[in-house]
């Protein structure tokens, strides 16, 4: 049995109200029923010897032996005729040694009197003879006492009381345990859930869709309570994470933004310095292989300000097989130099309305990742394809894959199986994904890890250039 440790249970406070007024009832029954029996039992036997004092005052017929004795087996009560004359005790349906016990009193007593017969108390009526003798006749009714007229009305009352209260306080017993016992579980629920336990729930996924009672459906919107503290926990976290994430993205993207564009004013002066001197050789292209890894570390910081403080953009219309070829020519060099096979493939004439640096941006870091990933000898695709009327983008690799541990919390930022990684690339993907109202996923199918970008169907038209 389950009980609250503050204060009184709720067991207590329902099972103890109940027993009370059970026993209250049948102690207020068995009083009344024993009033009741003794006020009857003095009225009955009033009753009775008025109507045998009546009927023998009426009567002229002589009071013989043989007629008493009828008298008493008929009407149960007992009489005395008393000879006026000689003031002593006549015929009578008495023994002898109770007449002779109860000669004193019945020479004094009258009509309404009462005299005590072997221990129980008899109600005293005269008739006065209407012969020619003086005599009167005492007839003595017997009175049954309070006592013995209360059990007698009051056990059958105990009986059914007690048969009743054998069986409604187990029943009761039972039942409010039970309730109790649910309760308690819920208040125990909620004393986790105000530690901070969310999530958890109590009713099991199995049970019917409507609650049977009150009690269930408290449990319901507990759990529903429960869960949804849990998803805004879980948003508030995830929230403040990419709140932090968005600032610590911004101080490197600036960072990294200056440092391009040094070494991009670098490279020029050199081409140039260069070019007055006569220039490298037409087939030195180490300027133009230094230029486009700084393209790939420009795309970067376009994912880190994803990231960041979202920018003022206007959607445009996006050419998917373009987008396709412009990643694979900023991420080339880095294939040639890890030696890893780049294929890509989309459909033309496949268009989508969406922010094309940060779509980009999310492609570079998705193909970065697999080709670290697949390693030297490795292959990588890069995909555009027409899905369910939106646009999937696809990224695979032949690599072992990510580690297991790390598999539910890849999208997370900061995570990375990588020695050398920190852990945004995937989060920079994610987010692209959301700012376009689509989602990222991977799974790992036949030896080949495959991140897709699945973008929606609809998309909003363009907006209007700012007229200058």
């Amino acid at each position: 049995m389950v009980h609250s440790s503050r204060g009184r249970s709720l067991f207590v406070q329902l099972v103890a109200p109940v027993v009370g007024l059970v026993l209250a009832g049948v102690l207020a029954n068995v009083a009344f029923a024993a009033w009741f029996a003794g006020r009857n039992a003095v009225v009955m036997a009033r009753g009775d010897r008025e109507r045998i004092v009546e009927t023998l005052s009426r009567s002229r017929i002589t009071l013989t032996p043989a007629v008493l004795d009828a008298l008493r087996r008929l009407t149960g009560s007992h009489v005395v005729v008393w000879d006026d004359v000689a003031d002593a005790p006549g015929s009578s349906t008495l023994d002898q040694a109770d007449l002779d016990a109860v000669r004193g009193a019945l020479e004094t007593v009258g009509n309404g009197g009462s005299v005590t017969i072997a221990g129980r108390r008899h109600a005293v009526g005269v008739v006065r003879a209407s012969g020619v003798r003086p005599e009167r006749a005492l007839v003595l009714t017997p009175v049954k006492g309070l006592l013995e007229s209360s059990l007698a009305a009051a056990w059958p009352v105990l009986a059914v009381a007690t048969a009743t209260l054998a069986v409604l306080v187990p029943l009761g017993l039972a039942a409010t345990g039970r309730l109790a016992a649910r309760i308690s579980a819920i208040e125990r629920h909620v004393e986790r859930i105000s530690h901070g336990e969310f999530g958890t729930t109590l009713v099991a996924a199995t049970a019917t869709a409507t609650p049977v009672d009150e009690v269930e459906r408290l449990a319901g919107g507990v759990d529903r309570l429960s869960v949804e503290l849990a998803s805004l926990r879980s948003s508030l976290v995830t929230g403040e994470r990419q709140r932090l994430l968005g600032q610590l993205a911004a101080g490197f993207a600036h960072e990294l933004r200056n440092a391009i564009t040094g070494a991009r004013l670098a490279i020029d002066l050199h081409r140039r310095r260069c070019t007055s001197r006569g220039g490298p050789p037409e087939t030195d292209d180490s300027l133009a292989v230094a230029c486009r890894q700084l393209d790939i570390v420009e795309e970067e910081v376009r994912g880190l300000l994803a990231l960041g403080k979202p920018q003022f953009q206007i959607p445009a219309r996006i050419d998917i097989a373009s987008l396709v070829d412009e990643v694979r020519e900023l991420t080339g060099p880095r294939c040639g130099h890890t030696g890893v096979a780049l294929t890509s493939a989309a459909p033309a004439n496949l268009q989508l309305i969406g922010y094309r640096e940060a779509l980009r941006a999310a492609l570079v870091n998705l193909a970065l990742n697999a080709i670290d990933a697949a390693g030297p000898g490795g292959r990588v695709t890069l995909r555009g394809e027409d899905h369910n009327r939106g646009i999937r983008l696809i990224v695979e690799d032949d690599g072992p894959g990510p580690p297991t541990a790390l598999a539910a919390a890849m999208h997370e930022p900061f995570v990375t199986g990588r020695a050398e990684g920190i852990g945004l690339g995937l989060a920079v993907a994610k987010a692209v994904a959301e700012q376009h109202g689509g989602t990222l996923h991977w799974a790992r199918t036949a030896g080949l890890t495959r991140f897709v970008i699945d973008l929606p169907p609809a998309s909003p038209a363009p907006a209007p250039e700012p007229v200058t």
